[in-house]
């Protein structure tokens, strides 16, 4: 059984930065594509960065641009989302999610397209 758990959310400063984590446990990180959605209230869940199941290919969604780094530890199994320069309307849960992606170098997008999805971890940027 496949498990995504999220940590590092918090209360941060406008300007200040977070590191999200997000743990896989059940099987690699090998042909898993993985992004990072965020969902605050009234709005949609929306992408803010992926990578492909081959790990070669990002998105980041153009408000996070610049600012968000995703990146991925395979000995540690493990996905981040480095979020500098946070600003309130970053304020949202953050979700993890993953699906298997063998040879993919496609990127995915849509919430629709994961299988695996973490409990969510609170970012409250205060202004």
């Amino acid at each position: 059984q496949v498990q995504l758990v999220e940590s590092g959310g918090g209360l941060v400063q406008a300007g200040g930065s977070l590191r999200l984590s997000c743990a896989v446990s059940g099987r690699t990180l090998r042909s898993y594509a993985m992004g990072w959605f965020r969902q605050a209230p009234g709005k949609d869940r929306e992408c803010v960065a992926a990578f492909s199941g081959t790990g070669t290919n990002t998105y980041y969604g153009d408000s996070v641009k610049g600012r968000f780094a995703i990146s991925r530890d395979n000995a540690e199994n493990t996905s981040y989302l480095q979020m500098n320069s946070l600003k309130p309307e970053d304020t949202a849960v953050y979700y993890c999610a993953g699906s298997p992606a063998q040879l993919s170098f496609r990127v995915r997008t849509l919430a629709s397209e994961y299988v695996h999805w973490g409990q969510g971890t609170q970012v409250t940027v205060s202004s």
